[in-house]
């Protein structure tokens, strides 16, 4: 028997270990008055208070959920009965799960997080929370006590990778145990009550196979990204927030060499690269004296001096920019990141801007020729009205004429309309564009079939 209460003084100065005493029984609920969502959630948080008085957390965290929910069941029994609150079985069973969550997780958004339905979850102050399911956002019951109550989650969160989040500092990114990314924002920034945005982390990362299943790629298409990948060449995957860059640049690495030696850098870590040589790094934020921080770009730095074969950062945004495409240009081919863009023309537009953040004394036609040469394909992605992930385009960059960057779109996906229920209709069809990319493919011993890209053609159909 696991010891269940905090230690206490013995007579000799030692430590008792007698289990909890349930407390003296309060005044009995008056008969007939419902068990209202607000009760119960009361009920739960007195349960949970009493328990936090008795029980040793430092013991329970120790040691398997199962055992602590057997053991600690009939101490909640003990203490519901005490309370005074008639529940049948079913309410009974789900306030001891409650409970546990509370004492051994992070409250009300357990079953969230357990959803494997769920994408986002989204605290909008302690009353409203919302969830994307399918890529469409929905309200769900789930509410916290009061404003204490999702303070104290978020500091639960926060505080377990040495960050917190206060009037001081009323913002933080986290990461749970999982993997998955928070973000909290707290009073004076959250004016209707905290805010808290979680990322989930999928335990088993979506392959291509299975994206092709999903319609957000078209199957034909499967052979032109495994023949880039291998060929190493340099990629740009764009596209909006929650629009699934992340989950292809995953499914895109699954097409690396194992052989190869790979270095992923993230602002937080989110890849799950299925190959052995992997090194991974990832950012580190000031401390609260402002202190310490490690950048992506201090990290690109670090990663040419650790003999990679490709290079991986998990999303551009700032002065990196300028540091990834050196390493794309100086012998790191094959390597891949992330940019927030709408269209192809935008992503490089961004990357242009990023440069320009680094410091750098280079001039607008410099920093493109850096780009042009650096880039050979930019891939589009986004979420459509009706919430679905798709690939929309498929880009080369050509080089440059004058000042401008060349591109050409190679694959496109056509909207042609809308279902009765929705869903957006179109197909995914080439340009008629043979691109230059072809040349360097068949070079490297990999032929891909002409008609791919044939004017017209249809790749929506198997």
């Amino acid at each position: 028997m696991w010891q269940l209460r905090r230690p206490d003084p013995g007579p000799h100065g030692g430590t008792s270990q007698a289990a909890v005493q349930a407390p003296a029984p309060a005044p009995p609920a008056k008969p007939g008055v419902p068990h209202d969502v607000d009760k119960l959630m009361g009920l739960k948080v007195r349960i949970h208070q009493q328990l936090i008085e008795r029980l040793n957390l430092a013991a329970l965290e120790k040691l398997p959920r199962d055992q602590v929910a057997a053991e600690t069941a009939q101490v909640v029994g003990d203490l519901i009965d005490a309370d005074g609150v008639a529940l049948n079985r079913t309410e009974r069973a789900q306030l001891i799960d409650e409970v546990l969550d509370e004492l051994l997780g992070l409250g009300p958004l357990e079953p969230l997080l357990k959803d494997e339905t769920i994408t986002d979850i989204l605290v909008n102050g302690y009353k409203t929370v919302f969830v994307e399911r399918r890529g469409l956002l929905e309200r769900v019951p789930t509410r916290f006590q009061d404003e204490r109550h999702l303070l104290r989650i978020i500091q639960k969160i926060v505080s377990a990778v040495g960050r917190r989040v206060d009037e001081s500092s009323p913002f933080v990114d986290a990461r749970l145990a999982d993997g998955s990314r928070v973000n909290a924002i707290v009073a004076p920034l959250a004016i209707d009550g905290s805010l808290l945005s979680i990322r989930k982390f999928s335990k088993s990362p979506i392959s291509l196979d299975r994206m092709i299943e999903l319609g957000s790629i078209p199957a034909k298409l499967k052979p032109v990204l495994r023949a880039i990948v291998e060929a190493r060449l340099n990629i740009i995957i764009s596209g909006g927030t929650g629009s699934g860059k992340t989950t292809l640049l995953n499914a895109l690495s699954s097409f690396i060499n194992p052989r190869e030696r790979i270095v992923t850098i993230e602002d937080s870590a989110e890849l799950q690269l299925q190959q052995e040589h992997v090194a991974r790094l990832e950012t580190r934020p000031p401390n609260i004296e402002g202190k310490g921080e490690v950048t992506q770009r201090d990290l690109v730095k670090n990663a040419l001096r650790m003999r990679p074969d490709r290079i991986i950062l998990g999303e551009c945004r700032s002065g990196e920019a300028f540091d990834m495409l050196q390493a794309m240009n100086t012998g790191h081919d094959g390597s891949m990141t992330t940019v927030h863009a709408n269209t192809p023309r935008d992503a490089l537009s961004r990357i242009e801007q990023m440069i320009g953040m680094s410091e750098i004394d280079i001039t607008p036609r410099s920093a493109r020729a850096q780009i042009a040469s650096a880039i050979q394909v930019v891939i589009q992605i986004a979420r459509l009205p009706d919430g679905r992930r798709r690939l929309i385009s498929l880009s080369e960059l050509t080089g440059m004429e004058g000042d401008t960057m060349t591109m050409q779109e190679i694959f496109r996906f056509r909207i042609t309309g809308k279902s009765e229920t929705g869903e957006v209709l179109g197909q995914f069809e080439a340009a008629g564009i043979r691109p230059k990319f072809a040349t360097l493919l068949r070079d490297r011993g990999i032929e891909l079939d002409p008609a791919l890209f044939s004017p017209q053609t249809d790749l929506t159909t198997p």
